[in-house]
């Protein structure tokens, strides 16, 4: 329709012009074009994807919390769903309260139906019998001792505030020493200046000069101290040992030149001998550069094992801890509950509660049931470390565990994370049975961390004055592994173990 297209181009001609815009043939036939190409289309195309419910990525969080992260979730989820119950065991039953009416024991026949998969748990998840069960749990040396449970850790602040309070100052100055006790570092520094703490606290920069010098002499002495320097020479002037004017020029203007072991232009500017210069350095190294770091805000964590092995006879067995992980089952009120709601909205709500709680206690079983497994294959795998201790770990990777169990590698990986074991050789975390191998000279393979262990044992066994070097460490481990390791192999297992080299862990003779 040669017309028509003409009709709409001067049409569409007229309407460009109207805005003021120059209308160009070419341009205006190409926009006419695009628009007469758009069109809706309806098509059907069919696809696959995964889609996690919510039921398995709560399962899925289940395998990778900690054991006191496992215990919080279950009492979380007791508050909230009303429809799950803590099994609660009477232990200490009298005969008489044994007999039980006709009633009472179909609902404990009721009760046992719900809970039929906890009744068998220890059966199921423990290499030891049902008898021995309680006698192989009591271990006294894994439990903590009662001051840890109870007593708090004194902060480094607490402890100077309480000496503050001791002290002979009036209110100004008492004020002052809070302000600044209250800008202290971790490691006992005064992190703020004069003029930072003035205008927190009005004051005189010789009042908070006095206040402060009352302060450094605190218990740990030397707190409060601005620079490296500062701080050991409050605690030299305690000591006593201030009228030695070398001692207080090399604390003040030579601490970097020892830190660094440039001994000679130290000795050639003071005219001293090798022995008076060891004298000086045992002074200085029994002062204490950081006096705030044995007041450490952080309290340490305890560790409580997931898996216990023990060792009986030439065998080892493997049991669960269970300790302070509530039994779960369906309350037994919910059949009735659920028979007598009638509206729709509210009879959802039960059913959709109900099967929360049964995917919960389903999913505790399959996560302590699967913990079991792996623990009972590492055990199987590096059956020569719990017989002869760390030094004979060998390599492992995790899938010849998920090989050995039937699972994933990331089942296992998530299983084993904030996992841990206590073996005849102490607690260790599940990840620390995985580590990387290096070949020997017969073919055969050692794994890392027993290069680690010897590599510890080695050191701790040097002559202090005559430290090991890397390339003697490497000798003794050809010699007893039979092990091609490389020097830079050597020194990044001492640095991971944090230990220095042999330089700096050499006593100045």
């Amino acid at each position: 329709m040669p017309g028509n297209n003409a009709c709409n181009l001067a049409i569409a001609g007229n309407f460009w012009h109207d805005f003021g815009i120059t209308w160009h043939r070419p341009l205006t036939c190409f926009i006419i074009r695009v628009i007469m190409g758009l069109e809706l289309r309806q098509t059907l195309k069919l696809s696959q994807q995964l889609v996690m419910t919510p039921q398995l990525q709560q399962a899925i969080k289940l395998l990778q919390l900690s054991r006191i992260e496992l215990v919080d979730m279950v009492r979380q989820e007791l508050l909230e769903n009303p429809f799950l119950e803590e099994v609660v065991e009477e232990r200490d039953e009298k005969p008489e309260e044994r007999v039980k009416s006709v009633e009472m024991d179909e609902a404990y026949t009721r009760e046992a139906a719900n809970n039929a998969d906890w009744e068998d748990y220890l059966g199921d998840f423990a290499s030891t019998s049902r008898q021995s069960a309680p006698r192989e749990s009591e271990v006294p040396e894994d439990s903590s001792a009662f001051e840890s449970r109870f007593s708090s850790h004194p902060t480094l602040e607490g402890h100077l505030l309480w000496q503050l309070r001791l002290s002979p100052l009036n209110a100004k100055q008492q004020e002052i020493g809070e302000a600044i006790i209250g800008n202290l570092s971790s490691s006992g520094y005064l992190e703020a200046n004069f003029e930072e703490l003035s205008t927190l606290v009005d004051c005189s920069r010789e009042e908070f000069e006095t206040v402060l010098k009352i302060i450094q002499r605190f218990e740990p002495v030397g707190v409060a101290a601005r620079t490296p320097q500062e701080c050991l020479l409050v605690q030299i002037e305690v000591m006593h040992y201030d009228r030695d004017h070398i001692l207080l020029s090399l604390v003040r203007d030579h601490l970097e030149d020892l830190e660094t072991r440039r001994y000679k232009p130290v000795m050639r500017k003071f005219k001293l001998s090798s022995g008076d210069l060891k004298e000086y350095l045992d002074i200085i190294q029994s002062l204490n550069p950081m006096p705030g770091a044995s007041f450490g805000a952080v309290e340490p964590a305890y560790v409580t094992p997931d898996v216990y092995v023990y060792q009986s006879d030439n065998d080892f067995l493997i049991a669960l801890n269970d300790e302070g992980l509530p039994q779960l089952q369906l309350s037994s009120l919910y059949s009735d509950s659920l028979e007598s709601v009638s509206g729709a909205k509210d009879k959802e709500y039960f059913q959709e509660r109900i099967r929360s709680a049964s995917w919960l206690i389903k999913s505790l079983h399959q996560r302590q049931r699967t913990l079991y497994k792996v623990a009972e294959s590492i055990l199987k795998h590096q059956r020569a470390f719990f017989e002869n201790g760390p030094s004979r770990l060998r390599p492992l990777i995790l899938k010849e565990i998920a090989e050995d169990v039937g699972m994933h590698e990331s089942t296992i990986s998530r299983v084993t994370s904030n996992k841990y074991v206590a073996t005849p050789y102490g607690v260790y975390e599940l990840k620390f049975f995985f580590n990387s191998s290096l070949a020997l000279s017969d073919g055969n393979e050692v794994g890392s961390e027993s290069v680690k262990v010897l590599i510890k044992k080695y050191i701790s066994e040097e002559d202090p004055k005559a430290p090991l070097s890397d390339e003697r460490i490497v000798e003794l481990l050809k010699d007893a592994l039979k092990l091609n390791i490389a020097r830079r192999t050597v020194a990044k297992y001492r640095t991971a173990l944090g230990i220095a080299s042999s330089t700096r862990r050499k006593e100045v003779l």
